[in-house]
């Protein structure tokens, strides 16, 4: 009798704390027992940073680009093998030297755009751009491995001028880089649509979004509201960041890559030439040029006091002690030139080849000034000073011009003289 009456209240217990136990247990399952989130067409926004209780900042985690689920999307899965076919069999061999040359520059650039905290991957950017060149020039007149416009560029603090051109620098180009390719991102909240506009320009690719009604990058290529480069340049991306992932897998094998870049950097103080920075450096004016390729000319910038210039790696202790043992009056070549009567600055620059601006600096004048008769001033060397590309096409631009203008004076002319003749040939008449 007794058994019996423990076993009615032990049921009577559980039954009064079953529901209890039920509901615990389902509040209490594992988190990983949900299914995985989906990944977005769009990566997350930005967080503000996070501030621990121990005071250190936790900065978020750089979003991926929006390139992740293109698989899912037949349009941009034919676009992607498209360039995958155009990288890996029409252009094979260039490809291959482009990737050969990212060993110099990736691992450089990635850092950039990490501290940036743009995703590491936008670096493939550099590799359809220009095939990390530091020289590439397109028709365009965009130079560098990032391929900046003047205008970009000087608006994300890029300096252009006649002696040295910050586009064709890797690391003063990346940063500008991803400090553009960021505020897009924060544009347009894609990675996607923020490579479309450093392609196209923000503004072709908000009117393009607001005519297709959409806010993805894909939809756009079946539109006529973007051009076809833009239509390529994304699945271009992702096409060579699969290819430069992985090189093997598309048959790119044994890939020789450059050496990452490396180098010490030293202040110098005035102008001094290039050749004679080689020398303090025993090396080459070769090697000089390639770790600095903003400077345009034989030299480091006369208008600057002081200049940071990059000398191989391990050589800034006997760079140092070599040129100090140089006087400051042979470190920096000019040519003289005595003034004639009638002579200009203006003359003067015209007749040298040179900008106004280049023997300011040259002369350490800040002004047009009256020449007199008889003083030396400087220009560029001959033996050292070559144009380059842009000059060359300043001077076919300034010629075309000047042509233009010759025709339209003698058009101009010729009109005037048939009305002339005609006047003429009315008051005989009369």
């Amino acid at each position: 009798m007794g058994k019996l009456r423990l076993f009615a209240v032990l049921c009577f217990i559980l039954f009064l704390f079953a529901p209890l136990y039920a509901s615990g247990t389902a509040e209490e399952k594992p988190a990983d027992s949900h299914p995985p989130p989906l990944i977005s067409e769009k990566p997350a926004e930005k967080t503000e940073p996070v501030i621990t209780k121990t005071g250190v900042e936790i900065k978020p985690a750089a979003a991926e680009p929006g390139i992740v689920p293109y698989k899912s999307n037949p349009v941009a899965v034919k676009a992607v093998e498209k360039s995958t076919a155009l990288f890996t069999e029409r252009i094979r061999e260039r490809f291959a030297m482009w990737l050969s040359r990212s060993g110099k520059y990736l691992e450089l650039m990635k850092e950039i755009l990490k501290n940036k905290n743009v995703p590491e991957d936008i670096v493939f950017l550099s590799l359809i751009e220009s095939g990390f060149n530091p020289y590439a020039y397109s028709v365009a007149r965009a130079v560098g491995p990032w391929q900046f416009i003047s205008a970009t560029a000087k608006r994300y603090g890029l300096v252009i001028d006649w002696w040295r051109d910050e586009r064709r620098d890797p690391v003063k180009s990346t940063e500008a880089a991803a400090n553009y390719l960021s505020d897009l991102y924060g544009m347009f909240g894609s990675w996607n649509l923020a490579m479309a506009a450093y392609n196209a320009g923000e503004g072709r690719i908000m009117k393009a979004l607001k005519r297709s009604k959409s806010d993805d990058y894909w939809p756009l290529l079946n539109t006529r509201h973007i051009k076809s480069e833009t239509k390529n340049y994304v699945p271009r991306f992702i096409a060579a960041t699969n290819i430069a992932s992985n090189p093997e897998e598309f048959g790119f094998m044994n890939i020789e890559y450059h050496q990452p870049l490396n180098y010490d950097e030293v202040m110098v103080q005035g102008p001094i030439d290039l050749e004679i920075a080689a020398k303090c450096a025993d090396t080459t004016i070769e090697v000089i040029k390639e770790l600095n390729p903003e400077l345009r000319r034989w030299c480091t910038p006369p208008g600057m006091p002081v200049y940071m210039l990059r000398i191989p790696s391990g050589t800034k202790e006997i760079f140092q002690k070599n040129l100090a043992e140089i006087p400051e009056n042979e470190r920096f070549t000019v040519a003289a030139y005595t003034v004639k009567k009638g002579n200009t600055i203006k003359k003067i620059a015209k007749r040298a080849g040179v900008p106004v601006k280049a023997l300011f600096a040259l002369n350490s004048m800040d002004s047009l000034k009256p020449l007199r008769y008889g003083t030396e001033i400087n220009l560029p060397p001959k033996e050292k000073f070559q144009l380059d590309r842009d000059d060359r096409y300043d001077n076919r631009k300034a010629s075309y011009k000047k042509s233009r203008s010759i025709k339209t004076k003698k058009s101009k002319n010729k009109k005037m003289l048939v009305t002339a003749l005609n006047k003429k040939k009315t008051v005989v008449n009369d």
